[in-house]
């Protein structure tokens, strides 16, 4: 379980870069990559009794999913 960390790490690099796009597109899909990101800290976070860190990707997750409808045209 340790190495989810790593995973984890990847997809949210790779979040932050699409979440930067021009593109509507790869915008989506960045808030999807934070969305797994944010699932894997938190797998991570209750394995390692990391509660503070479980509780920030909760948080995340809830502004990841308001971007989300945000990004979307009104």
């Amino acid at each position: 379980m340790d190495l989810v960390q790593w995973p984890a790490m990847l997809a949210t690099v790779i979040a932050a870069w699409l979440i930067a796009a021009q593109s509507k597109r790869w915008r989506e899909l960045g808030f999807w990559c934070f969305l797994l990101s944010n699932a894997l800290w938190i797998a991570w976070g209750w394995h390692d009794h990391a509660y503070a860190l479980i509780a920030l990707q909760l948080a995340l997750a809830a502004l990841n999913i308001r971007g989300a409808r945000k990004n979307e045209p009104a």
